[in-house]
């Protein structure tokens, strides 16, 4: 039963923030927007309104989804030790991800507001305090430590896949374990994205972003998918 609700939840949480994501894409230019200047992007959000900040809120708390499927993992594929770790380790990226998000729900619109009315010097002010909130929230919190503890947990469970081989998931745990170690090298080269907005020049590939993401994504629905066809197989 742990490893058919653990399968549907990751199911469940990828495709809920697919969608959400999929939306706050197609409405705000997500994710390029968030590289782009405060006047930019305060100006985007404040055309955005009140439905971009519940855009906003549904993609941080479908996200949040996978923490209850990644803390249930190990009683699918057994209780080892690693995975114990990692399971801690996932759970905080998740955490780390949700205030990323959901400080455009609770810290950037006070913001856009006080700069679409105020003067220049107010304007200045704002653009401070947005590239204060942004680099720490956003880049550091969100980006950077939230990704490599979500990258760290995936190449964990992974290698756990390719070692244990567990009933869980049948013969589909070597695929399994190598699509995610695959999608997490991906992933982790979007830390260059990243590591460029602290440190000018810093070597970038434009398209790990995009692709590192749907990989990570993809895998995640595929492992639970995966332990919902095993599940089903052996009742």
């Amino acid at each position: 039963m742990s490893a058919k609700l653990t399968g549907a939840l990751f199911v469940v949480g990828a495709a809920a923030f697919t969608a959400a994501a999929s939306v706050l894409s197609a409405t705000f230019d997500w994710p390029d927007v968030l590289r782009e200047p405060a006047s930019v992007v305060l100006g985007k959000f404040t055309d955005g309104g009140t439905g971009l900040v519940w855009t906003w809120f549904a993609t941080a708390w479908t996200y949040a989804i996978l923490l209850v499927p990644m803390l249930l993992l190990p009683a699918a594929l057994g209780r080892h030790p690693a995975l114990r770790v990692a399971t801690w380790v996932g759970a905080a990226s998740v955490l780390l991800s949700l205030i990323g998000f959901l400080r455009w729900v609770f810290v950037v619109p006070p913001l856009a507001a006080a700069y679409a009315s105020g003067d220049a010097t107010t304007r200045a002010a704002v653009e401070a305090a947005w590239m204060a909130q942004h680099q720490f929230g956003g880049a550091l919190l969100g980006e950077h430590l939230g990704q490599l503890l979500a990258i760290a947990w995936s190449a964990t469970v992974s290698v756990a896949l390719l070692r244990r081989r567990p009933a869980a998931v049948g013969r589909a745990g070597l695929a399994l374990g190598g699509a995610g170690l695959v999608a997490s090298a991906l992933y982790l080269l979007n830390q260059g994205d990243v590591m460029a907005t602290a440190i000018p020049g810093f070597a970038v590939w434009e398209p790990a972003g995009f692709l590192g993401s749907t990989a990570w994504g993809l895998w995640i629905a595929a492992l639970g998918v995966t332990l919902l066809v095993s599940t089903q197989r052996s009742a």
